[in-house]
């Protein structure tokens, strides 16, 4: 009493169609990400304005928007008080922009910093930099711990400052 080939061929030909049928074949955990992933980008610049000039614009190479958190790569942002804010990396939560590698802002008519992590307080426009920080105007140099900014009033209060500053001769 031996089986036929065909009969068994049949019977295994039927368990792989169910089997095949009955699993899934796409991952859970890429779609699950996709599904957090509200907004992406490249090579894209943003401008903020009201009804009566622009307020700030940020160009930045790479960005993602998930969960209601902006993500820029290579970040430029401007406004009107500060010529240039740069940044390998910017957080945009609420109003505050978290910088993070090669941090550097440049003054209009005034000292350039230069650090690894700050944040920017849109609302305010306060910058604060919270890691060592190095400042530079002409020959004046100012190295120091942390540092507030105000970019409205144009004044800075830093905090371990060691600088070399050259004065006008009267």
């Amino acid at each position: 009493m031996g089986l036929k080939l065909e009969i068994l061929l049949i019977v295994m030909i039927i368990g792989i169609v169910t089997v095949t049928t009955m699993v899934k074949l796409t991952n859970s955990n890429s779609h699950k990400k996709m599904l957090n992933k509200e907004l992406e980008f490249t090579n894209t610049t943003f401008i903020e304005v009201d009804r009566s000039k622009m307020q700030a614009k940020a160009f930045s190479i790479y960005g993602v928007r998930e969960n209601g958190i902006l993500t820029l790569e290579h970040l430029k942002y401007h406004t009107t008080n500060i010529e240039e804010l740069l940044a390998d990396k910017g957080t945009y939560k609420k109003n505050i922009l978290h910088l993070d590698g090669n941090v550097s802002m440049h003054e209009k008519d005034g000292f350039d910093y230069s650090t690894q992590h700050a944040k920017y307080n849109q609302k305010t426009q306060m910058l604060y930099i919270t890691s060592p920080f190095i400042a530079n105007m002409d020959k004046n140099i100012i190295h120091g711990t942390s540092l507030q900014y105000n970019a409205v009033k144009k004044e800075a209060h830093g905090t371990g400052i060691d600088a070399v500053v050259y004065t006008v001769d009267k």
